[in-house]
């Protein structure tokens, strides 16, 4: 790509690498939210040069002069996966876009409608550079620490975009990134877990599914030597009982990132609380209700996302990502300035819907195993999913762990009482049956386990 050596191009690059990696704690909130309209007036712009931007546009009379910040941006349409899908190919780029320069990336389809987007290679870069950002939020550095990544590497992903197409063998030319090492996470988890052994990680990133059959393997007595001083998730939500589970076998902290395909990274989890910091340079979040109207601080709201960098396709008000979380109104401890974001508590699809109507989140039920597996400090149930068949029937598949089924509490009693917790919770109405099972079905690859499934669809609800 002409790009790569164009010398405007790469001083963008110097810019980030050396700079906008450290803006979110050399920046006060006021410089910050100068420079988030800058980026979107721009983005807006551009997004005007677009088939489907354009005409939603006008449809609601709408030009980018009539954005002049953050401020307005709710007078922007929302965009959702329709909108894109609808579009696809030509209708979500620009004219002038070059496929051939840009990446074409996918959704994984895990809500049942996968989800096709145009990055460039500056995006890319970008992606990467934020791995810069949470290293030193997370007291690491690309020069002194080893970093192994366990990712989805198949063409289509925005990690085969980043790590084999485009950023990392880019940046190899100018940046030394030997001590970053990147693994197939379709490759036999045993074959991972030895090459994580040899590596010696300082710092471990995947996603939950595979945290969970390393942590397996771990508790085995496999991989003596993979003793990282953190665990970077992402790709999919960590519930509680889990997360202590991956913890307790690495002897490790698991700190959450936030990103999608459509919008690249978003978020990483502070390490001082359990608060989320939003990059503000790479997303600006929203958080809706049911009526699109911005929830109070402190209260459960649907994400929607605008994506402040790169071409291909733009990402604005995009409420596709079906994601739950609440903003938090606090200043953090740690140093890093930015907008702040409760736990995501699973999608708004996956959540339990009551025959009143109200809606529970995956995480409001994911926190009952995890309880009462603390309560006896054994942590038996290797994995569980939570479905819900019927408005009044919710159906708990657990995974015993043999080494420890003889051990504490039977395995009946654990049964008996998760059934108890949840009824407090879902009331006595509904129907609870917990049913030991030798394994929980993937959904495709190793981080697509549903831990909540939901059968019932929600009418207007409100979320608990």
């Amino acid at each position: 790509m002409n790009q790569m050596y164009n010398p405007f191009f790469l001083g963008k690059i110097a810019k980030h690498y050396f700079y906008d990696a450290n803006l979110v704690w050399t920046m006060n909130e006021k410089q910050m939210r100068t420079y988030q309209d800058k980026l979107l007036r721009r983005i807006v712009k551009y997004a005007y040069t677009v088939p489907a931007y354009h005409e939603k546009y006008k449809k609601h009379g709408i030009h980018p002069s009539d954005i002049k910040g953050i401020k307005d941006i709710r007078k922007l349409p929302l965009i959702t996966k329709s909108d894109l899908m609808d579009n696809f190919p030509d209708g979500i780029i620009p004219a002038n876009f070059n496929k051939e320069d840009g990446f074409l990336e996918s959704t994984s389809g895990s809500t049942g409608k996968p989800v096709s987007v145009y990055s460039d290679f500056f995006s890319a870069v970008k992606s990467l550079m934020f791995f810069q950002r949470v290293l030193k939020a997370y007291g690491g550095s690309w020069k002194k620490s080893k970093i192994a990544l366990v990712v989805d590497l198949d063409p289509g992903t925005e990690e085969n975009v980043v790590f084999t197409k485009s950023a990392t063998p880019f940046l190899k030319k100018f940046v030394d990134l030997n001590n970053l090492r990147y693994i197939h996470i379709d490759k036999k988890t045993e074959e991972i877990m030895q090459e994580l052994d040899d590596f010696k990680p300082d710092f471990l990133g995947s996603d939950p599914g595979m945290f969970k059959k390393l942590a397996s393997l771990k508790n085995d007595g496999k991989g003596k030597n993979v003793e990282p001083k953190y665990l970077v998730s992402s790709s999919a939500v960590l519930d509680n009982y889990n997360r202590k589970y991956v913890e307790k076998a690495f002897n490790a902290k698991i700190m959450d990132t936030y990103g999608a395909t459509e919008t690249g990274p978003m978020t990483f989890q502070c390490v001082e609380n359990e608060y989320y910091h939003v990059n503000p340079d790479y997303v600006f979040l929203e958080f809706l209700d049911e009526s699109e109207k911005p929830v109070d601080y402190g209260k459960i709201g649907q994400i929607v996302a605008t994506k402040l960098y790169g071409k291909g396709t733009p990402i604005i008000r995009y409420i596709g990502l079906d994601d739950l979380a609440a903003p938090i109104d606090e200043s953090c401890t740690c140093g890093v300035k930015t907008q702040l974001m409760g736990q995501i508590e699973g999608r708004r699809f996956d959540s339990i819907v009551l025959s009143n109507g109200k809606m529970l989140t995956p995480l409001s039920l994911t926190t009952i195993p995890r309880a009462i597996m603390d309560r006896y400090q054994l942590y038996k149930i290797k994995q569980f999913q939570i479905i819900q068949h019927k408005i009044d029937e919710i159906e708990i598949l657990v995974v015993i762990d043999e080494r420890l089924r003889n051990v504490g509490p039977s395995v009946k009693k654990l049964s008996e009482e998760i059934k108890k917790e949840f009824s407090k919770i879902v009331g006595a109405d509904v129907r609870i049956a917990v049913n030991e099972v030798k394994d929980i079905e993937n959904q495709g690859k190793a981080d697509k386990v549903k831990v909540v499934i939901s059968n019932v669809k929600a009418k207007q609800a409100e979320i608990d």
